[in-house]
């Protein structure tokens, strides 16, 4: 749908283009002219079309009440009201101009002015052939008294009057004697037989002629009575070129006269045409607006809906992470805020229920071990002592049964108190004691337990890591717990897996790792991997991390679990943030 309109918009665009160019005088577009007309009537058709299938289906979803709909027409109905307001303002405009501008075309003072501009170049003519017949006649009197004229008497004659060509001619049409003020015209234009009679048979006449080579000429042919009476009648030829500015100035005054014509012959269709133009190009202009209006508005609203939907969800206890608008403007950064703030929420009530939890596990390990740890003694108590009273007295088969019986109940009451002490140690914690602590030296310390062990550690330590604040036996303790589960998740490999430790400074932060190549965390354990009880060991009590996590909490930092990545070995890794040790001020400044 949004190709189909952006084209559809493009083509009617360029087919008004046209239809302008066509009403600008194009020649070459004009015998298309009613094409160009249908090409845009179809366009508009076409964009009326798209724009109604939009409308119906905005106006389908606000019936169905689709969320989000009637803000999206809101937007719509906006838009569209800017768009329509101007357009229709600069429509009127414009229809008014361009009426009010082909009519002033056609004033009435135009015309006058035009006609008023061919009589004053018909009368300039005018004026030129009745001088030059009168130059004529005064030339035709004097040479009538002439027995002989010839050609000194014609070129004299000719520059008093200022003529620039005089012929006389026979009556019939021969040449008698010819003056030129042009040196390079040797022969004068020989008169048609007609005009020679018409002379001669007439008081003289003159009139303007257009040249081959270009101007206008008057020429006029006047009688001259010979002398004496009763002689052959000749007949005198004048010439005298327009000047080239007079020449000028009529051919633009009747060129336009000529196109002014015209104009008044299309004036009607003219109007209509301009009036389609204008039509087609507000109705491009208004369903183009309404179509952009559909995609800003869902642009405008689409973040909205999104933060409506999340808080939705909120609400209803989701927080899991929306989608956000990936742009630079406030509406991008409102939702990623949004984001934010949901994910601060979710951590929030996990921390909230991982509190509760801890704390519900905390009093039930504290009963637990005041409950179990006091039969504990006894019952070891009794079974040694049935193994003293009456180890003696059975026979070896019956004594060899009795000591496995006793063994069996003291190793389970030892596994039992060693419980029942996590349970007492996970319930009692007590709260840190932090002070300045150089934690690589601490690792060194805790690692030097480690020298013999079955599994190699690797130690990386970031020689300028600054001191931590922390407790260094609630810390030696966490340290204890993570080498140990990971020695544990490497147990089956048989020596081939390894241990790695290391340190990294960040920022306000001192970040520890310890990670194994083991098989890593199962997927269901990794995300519930911090709760009480919660192991993949056959004899575990899954209270190692819970009290780690306690003690990093208790600490200020944060402890993160995943496994890593095939190309990076493999196996789990902890990492664990505590905050660097800041001395106060009274302890930065010595007295």
């Amino acid at each position: 749908m949004k190709l189909l309109l952006a084209l559809t918009a493009t083509l009617g665009a360029l087919f008004v283009l046209l239809l302008v160019t066509a009403s600008a005088e194009a020649t070459f577009l004009v015998p298309y002219t009613p094409l160009l007309i249908g090409l845009n009537a179809l366009a508009a058709l076409l964009l009326v079309a798209l724009v109604a299938a939009m409308l119906r289906r905005l106006w389908r979803d606000v019936r169905q009440g689709v969320f989000g709909a009637r803000l999206k027409s809101r937007f719509l109905g906006m838009f569209t009201l800017l768009a329509l307001v101007p357009g229709l303002f600069v429509y009127g405009v414009s229809m008014l101009f361009a009426v009010k501008s082909i009519d002033a075309w056609f004033d009435v003072r135009v015309e006058a002015a035009l006609e008023g501009g061919i009589d004053l170049g018909r009368g300039i003519f005018e004026t030129m052939q009745s001088d030059l017949l009168a130059k004529g006649r005064a030339m035709a009197y004097t040479l009538g008294e002439t027995a002989k004229p010839g050609a000194a008497l014609l070129n004299r004659l000719r520059e008093q009057a200022g003529v620039d060509t005089a012929t006389l001619f026979s009556s019939s049409g021969q040449l008698i004697a010819n003056s030129s003020g042009d040196l390079a015209r040797l022969l004068p234009a020989l008169p048609d037989p007609a005009l020679v009679r018409q002379a001669r048979s007439s008081a003289g006449f003159a009139r303007v002629e257009s040249e081959a080579a270009g101007g206008y000429v008057v020429r006029a042919w006047l009688p001259v009575s010979g002398y004496p009476l009763g002689s052959e009648t000749l007949v005198l030829q004048l010439e005298q070129p327009v000047p080239a500015a007079i020449v000028q100035s009529a051919e633009a005054v009747e060129a336009a006269w000529r196109d002014y014509q015209e104009l008044q012959l299309g004036r009607a269709g003219l109007k209509h045409l301009y009036t389609l133009t204008l039509t087609f190009t507000l109705l491009l202009a208004l369903f183009a607006a309404i179509a952009l209006a559909f995609f800003l508005a869902a642009r405008l609203a689409k973040p909205l809906l999104m933060l409506a939907e999340g808080t939705r969800a909120v609400a209803a206890g989701d927080f899991t992470p929306r989608a956000t608008l990936e742009t630079d403007d406030e509406l991008g950064i409102l939702t990623r805020s949004f984001n934010e703030m949901t994910q601060q929420l979710r951590e929030a009530r996990e921390a909230r229920d991982a509190a509760q939890r801890a704390a519900v596990w905390g009093e039930v390990a504290r009963r637990l071990a005041h409950e179990i740890k006091n039969p504990l003694t006894p019952i070891q108590l009794s079974a040694e002592r049935l193994q003293m009273k009456l180890s003696g007295k059975l026979s070896p088969e019956d004594a060899a049964m009795l000591e496995r019986a006793t063994k069996t109940i003291i190793d389970q009451v030892e596994a039992l108190k060693a419980m029942v002490n996590d349970f007492r140690d996970y319930a009692r914690l007590p709260p840190p004691k932090p002070v300045a602590l150089d934690l690589n030296a601490l690792i060194n310390e805790v690692l030097e337990l480690y020298g013999e062990g079955a599994v190699p550690i690797t130690v990386k330590l970031d020689p300028s890591l600054p001191r931590i604040h922390a407790d260094p036996d609630q810390l030696r303790q966490v340290l204890h717990n993570l080498i140990k589960n990971a020695a544990e998740a490497l147990a089956g490999q048989n020596g081939a897996g390894s241990i790695t430790v290391s340190t990294e400074s960040a920022g306000e932060m001192a970040e520890l790792m310890v990670a194994d190549t083991g098989s890593g965390f199962p997927p269901e354990i990794l995300a519930r991997a911090f709760e009480p009880y919660v192991t993949t060991k056959p004899k575990g009590t899954g209270l190692g991390l819970a009290i780690v996590k306690k003690i990093v909490d208790d600490h200020g930092g944060t402890i993160r679990l995943a496994n890593r990545p095939a190309e990076a070995g493999g196996g789990a890794e902890v990492r664990v943030r505590l905050p660097v040790h800041r001395p106060s001020p009274r302890q930065a400044c010595p007295a």
